[in-house]
């Protein structure tokens, strides 16, 4: 007797139409296809950023130009230094986010899973990476929500992409994959110079802000924007705000060139054609001080405003230093994957400890106690 099926609708996206059953694996067999794609370049990214020198050739972040002005008296003691502070409404032990990286793929789950028990035993926020691949299939859905089985308490938020956000017809494919991690916030990643050359990239940009206004009125929770590595300006951060969204990672260039790494995988380019991108491209941006320095200015306006600055931050001074130029929260994505994999879990636990220290020695000599007393110190150029 011959097996009858019943009949299933696919999604049009998935650019199948159910005709006759003997087709039914064709269902199954293009959004796996779409998913390989996607944790297939997902894992090329991690490789490349760990392996690859894929930082900015003469463009830097800004901060190496400014120096704290040393305070002789500092009138405190260096065990009553508090850096605490309070991201998405729960305490962390440092002002530093753990940023968004990896996921949706198979050996994103072990990296993940060592990230969030790190971020647990040291009370560090963490942010996932882009979640855009269980929107295909939820093949590596639990690479994400490892995150929130591991660490129950930490500051977490999820991640999708603007072109994911522009193309949005409902909010529940998002509300979906904030629940997956339990998510306290969930980021928007605009990376237009990414999408432009990436192999494979959608630069179907149009309609990325009113997206993002409706991610703001419809979820429960704040709402974050972030860049990659090519900053946010002035002007851009005042269009977020006047949307509703609450936090902006400035994420300028100086740091990882993500420009770089798609130039990297652009294996069918010839020779020629890789080298104009790379003077083209691969310094694109606005240097981190510059950016977070002009989202900064926009506090007087929107005092509610929380700034992460990321892009480049290279050690605790930096760290510093974005605190402040006006920052409330230092991100850090490659150093953080470059310590777990040459030294796994000691390798986190020493270079936390290294960060941490060099923060801390920021604070006691400027003699600032409190995070908040360090936002108040001047910076003098060189």
């Amino acid at each position: 007797m011959q097996k009858s099926f019943p009949c299933i609708n696919p999604p049009i996206e998935h650019g199948v139409i159910l005709l006759l059953q003997s087709h039914l694996f064709i269902i199954f067999v293009i959004p796996f296809m779409k998913t390989t794609r996607t944790s297939s370049r997902k894992k090329e990214h991690v490789a490349l950023a760990i392996k690859k020198n894929v930082a900015f050739k003469g463009k830097t972040t800004g901060f190496e130009r400014w120096d704290f002005q040393h305070n002789a008296l500092p009138e405190c003691n260096e065990s009553d230094i508090d850096t605490e502070t309070i991201f998405l409404g729960k305490k962390t032990a440092l002002p530093f986010i753990i940023a968004s990286m990896t996921g949706g793929y198979g050996e994103a789950l072990t990296i993940n899973r060592h990230l969030a028990e790190f971020c647990a035993e040291k009370r560090l926020a963490m942010g996932v990476g882009s979640q855009r691949q269980v929107l295909d299939n939820e093949m590596f859905a639990r690479s994400f929500s490892v995150v929130r089985e591991i660490s129950k308490d930490i500051p977490l938020f999820g991640n999708i992409g603007a072109a994911e956000v522009a193309r949005m017809k409902e909010l529940a494919p998002f509300q979906r994959l904030a629940d997956l991690i339990g998510a306290d916030g969930f980021a928007v990643h605009l990376n237009p110079l990414q999408e432009f050359l990436q192999p494979e990239g959608n630069t179907n940009f149009a309609g990325v802000l009113k997206g993002i206004e409706r991610l703001v009125k419809g979820l429960p929770i704040p709402i974050l924007v972030k860049e990659i590595g090519a900053g946010i300006s002035g002007a851009v951060a005042r269009r977020l705000l006047e949307t509703g969204v609450s936090i902006i990672d400035v994420a300028g260039a100086g740091g990882t060139s993500w420009a770089g790494i798609e130039i990297m995988r652009r294996k069918s380019a010839s020779a020629a054609e890789s080298e104009s991108l790379s003077r083209a491209f691969w310094d694109w941006g606005i240097p981190t001080a510059e950016a977070l320095h002009d989202a900064a200015q926009l506090r007087s306006e929107y005092p509610l405003m929380k700034i992460i600055s990321s892009g480049g931050i290279s050690s605790g001074l930096d760290a510093a230093k974005s605190i402040a130029f006006g920052a409330d929260y230092a991100g850090i994505a490659r150093p953080v994957l470059k310590a777990w994999a040459v030294g796994g879990k000691r390798g986190l636990d020493q270079f936390i400890k290294q960060w941490e220290r060099e923060f801390r020695g920021a604070m006691f000599l400027t003699g600032s106690q409190t995070i908040f007393q360090l936002q108040q110190q001047l910076l003098v150029s060189r």
